[in-house]
């Protein structure tokens, strides 16, 4: 979480296995580390403040992980096609990832997608 808050692309290496496997990568994502950077990139460049919290974290054998977390920041950046808006977005997300010497090898993710839409254009959110 805290390369996403300081948007460190090459630190990436540390915590992420180099043929990593995202099981629900972002449309034309790309594979390995290489998406992840992207994803971390894409965070940086589209929200400022970015804080991320761990809600909920569970280690499970074989080293899988449960991670559930969120993030707050501010959306001063175009990101996923979307223009700077200026607004706060609050969005939670979920990761089961499987760890292999201290690093992400697989991951499945959720993020609330919907959530942040409304956010950044202003619109209400539902319950």
């Amino acid at each position: 979480m805290e390369l996403y808050d300081t948007g460190n692309v090459d630190g990436a290496e540390e915590v992420v296995a180099p043929n990593v496997i995202d099981h629900n990568p972002a449309t034309e994502a790309v594979s390995g580390i290489d998406g992840m950077r992207a994803s971390i990139a894409a965070v940086r460049d589209g929200f400022t403040g970015t804080e991320h919290r761990i809600l909920v974290q569970q280690e499970f054998p074989d080293g899988w992980v449960v991670l559930h977390w969120q993030m707050t920041g501010t959306h001063t950046g175009d990101t996923f096609g979307v223009p700077a808006s200026g607004n706060p977005v609050d969005i939670n997300g979920l990761d089961i990832m499987r760890m292999v010497d201290g690093k992400i090898t697989e991951l499945y993710h959720v993020e609330e997608l919907l959530k942040p839409t409304q956010q950044i254009s202003g619109g209400t959110q539902s319950a």
